[in-house]
């Protein structure tokens, strides 16, 4: 774990094996959101880079935890918080093509910006450090 990321992710009140946590339990809700997507050539389409986007959330979060360095650290970190955010896009996409009700996309979508919004908090601080 770099230096001081257990105080950046303090001050979201979540401790890096909080979040380690939430970014899969993130990624499993995706897989599972996915599968109750119609099978449709749409559906594909929009499907594939949410299901990436999501799975790489966690995948990301947890590599910056063996950053090398400050720099190496906000870096990887930098590219969790791009997948969450690009995250949110695909899955405001499912809603506005309909491909989904929002009332079944909505909570899932809540939880793809506030991880977007600690991983960029955690990112500043870091910065600042």
């Amino acid at each position: 774990m770099a230096k001081g990321e257990s105080e950046m992710l303090n001050s979201e009140r979540m401790s890096p094996r909080d979040l380690k946590e939430r970014t899969q339990q993130f990624a499993l809700r995706v897989i599972r959101l996915t599968r109750a997507l119609p099978n449709t050539p749409e559906a594909w389409v929009l499907g594939k880079p949410v299901l990436r986007s999501a799975t790489s959330v966690g995948a990301n979060y947890r590599s910056c935890q063996r950053g090398k360095s400050k720099a190496d650290f906000i870096a990887k970190l930098a590219v969790a918080e791009e997948e969450a955010d690009e995250t949110c896009y695909w899955l405001e996409l499912i809603v506005a093509a309909e491909l989904l009700p929002q009332e079944r996309v909505e909570l899932l979508l809540n939880e793809a910006r506030e991880i977007t919004a600690i991983l960029t908090a955690a990112g500043k601080t870091a910065k600042q450090r």
